[in-house]
């Protein structure tokens, strides 16, 4: 009776985990360079196998790497885009003019479709236009279209699809919107919350799970703006 070439616990252990060997790059190594005629193929079907996980590895790999270039651009992109809307905003050289470029070449820069700047008053005639880059509305309706009237804190930063709550925020276009961006403003102390609102006719502009730390510097500037104009 022929010896085994292979103790039988250590090869019941392989039988039960063959990555062990196939995730061992020395033991890979030694079996590759065996000599294939004297295995009865053996060798060569475990070339094939290794070859087939190391090709799979590598396009896991480099569908990594695409990832991460393909995010890193539209990071660097959407940081570019932020950069220019900001700059925008500081060359008006009055609060009108602010407004205007609001509306229009600020959102043409961000590439949105619809920009608007809700402000809070307390006075019996709110709830008007004020143009078309003000809204003026009732005292607590930021808090209100932000939460969408749940009782919660009102986040900063909220990105959602736009779910035709005060689509007068919008005018004409709210029945396209698809998307929105809930910016809330702080506008110092003994003033009302205020909040920017940007909607898109693309529903995947604006998603939760989408970062917002470009949005959030760019409501920091915003606010430092818009109080300078108020002061």
């Amino acid at each position: 009776m022929n010896k085994p070439l292979m103790a039988d616990d250590l090869r019941e252990k392989i039988i039960a985990n063959p990555d062990v060997l196939l995730e061992d790059a020395d033991v890979m190594r030694a079996l590759v360079g065996a000599d294939a005629d004297q295995t009865n193929g053996n060798i060569v079907d475990l070339r094939s196998v290794a070859m087939e996980r190391l090709e799979a590895r590598f396009d896991r790999l480099e569908d990594t790497h695409r990832n991460v270039i393909a995010a890193a651009y539209d990071n660097l992109a959407g940081t570019n885009q932020i950069h220019r809307a900001i700059l925008r905003m500081l060359d008006a050289s009055t609060f009108e003019r602010f407004l205007a470029d609001l509306s229009g070449e600020v959102a043409d820069i961000l590439r949105v479709d619809a920009i608007r700047l809700v402000l809070e008053s307390n006075l019996q005639d709110s709830h008007k236009s004020a143009g078309d880059a003000v809204a003026i509305m009732p005292e607590g309706f930021v808090q209100g279209y932000i939460t969408l009237g749940r009782n919660m804190p009102a986040r900063q930063i909220t990105l959602r699809e736009f779910h035709k709550v005060g689509g007068s925020l919008y005018g004409p276009r709210a029945e396209y919107i698809k998307s929105e961006a809930c910016l809330k403003v702080d506008l110092g102390p003994e003033r009302l919350p205020a909040m920017l609102v940007m909607g898109s006719e693309d529903p995947q502009q604006f998603t939760a799970q989408q970062g917002t730390d470009l949005l959030t510097f760019f409501i920091g500037v915003f606010e430092r703006v818009v109080r300078r104009w108020l002061a």
